[in-house]
């Protein structure tokens, strides 16, 4: 399976994208090297990696930016890497899509493990849906205007089909399975980030902001103190 995978690892400086290509090489991932953000969007318009390694201070465009343009267009697994050790650097990376952030100095084969266990999460959430998928689910799921259909991973509104992303597409099920029902955030992160995650919950609220731009009419409402629920609007799983 890793021979299939190519990562791309962008850094300006090139003794640390040598040093990250060669330990995933060893791991026989296929690697690409770029020293800018602009090199790297080209990338991702022609030949899209399958994840990134992404460092923010770059000449030109840096790392937030680039982040920030390939998560409105899929969710490709990203690791941010970075000499800024602040909480909130931590959490605009988290924030903007990152799936995880290290600091340098770095141990590349840490990098290596965290990379494996991202890429697992994303081949999982890809080739069997996801978290809170009940067997009864094959069909769909409506809520008013709001329809789901879970094996196509596609979602329509008024009947006119949205493009999400995973999590984005995650983030909907789970409320629409449980109309009414208040989440936590917390509970949230686990269902869509999975139980090993260690950022910001923060990360929640960046996800509903980026469906509500998408969908303005969503009926998910903030619970003050507690998370976010869903409204029932008359829609019913269908058999």
């Amino acid at each position: 399976m890793n021979a299939n995978v190519l990562i791309a690892v962008v850094d300006d400086d090139q003794h640390i994208r040598n040093l990250v290509e060669a330990y995933l090489r060893k791991e026989n991932y296929r690697t690409v090297g770029l020293g800018t953000a602009e090199e790297a969007w080209e990338l991702w318009r022609t030949n899209p990696p399958d994840m990134w390694v992404l460092d923010i201070m770059l000449p030109g465009m840096d790392g937030f930016e680039l982040c920030r343009r390939i998560r409105t267009e899929a969710e490709v697994p990203i690791i941010m890497i970075s000499a800024k050790d602040s909480e909130v650097d931590k959490i605009l990376g988290l924030e903007l899509g990152s799936d995880d952030y290290m600091v340098k100095p770095f141990s590349p084969r840490e990098l290596v493990a965290r990379i494996k266990r991202q890429l697992s999460r994303w081949y999982k959430l890809n080739h069997t849906g996801g978290a809170f998928q009940p067997a009864s689910m094959s069909a769909g799921i409506t809520n008013g205007r709001l329809r789901l259909l879970p094996d196509e991973r596609r979602v329509f509104w008024d009947g006119a089909e949205v493009d999400m992303t995973n999590k984005e597409f995650e983030m909907l099920r789970v409320f629409a399975e449980h109309p009414n029902r208040a989440f936590t955030r917390d509970e949230l992160l686990t269902s869509v980030w999975g139980d090993d995650y260690f950022g910001s919950d923060r990360a929640v609220d960046h996800l509903i902001k980026r469906l509500r731009k998408k969908v303005e009419q969503l009926p998910i409402e903030a619970i003050w103190g507690h998370g976010y629920r869903m409204r029932a609007e008359g829609g019913e799983i269908l058999p």
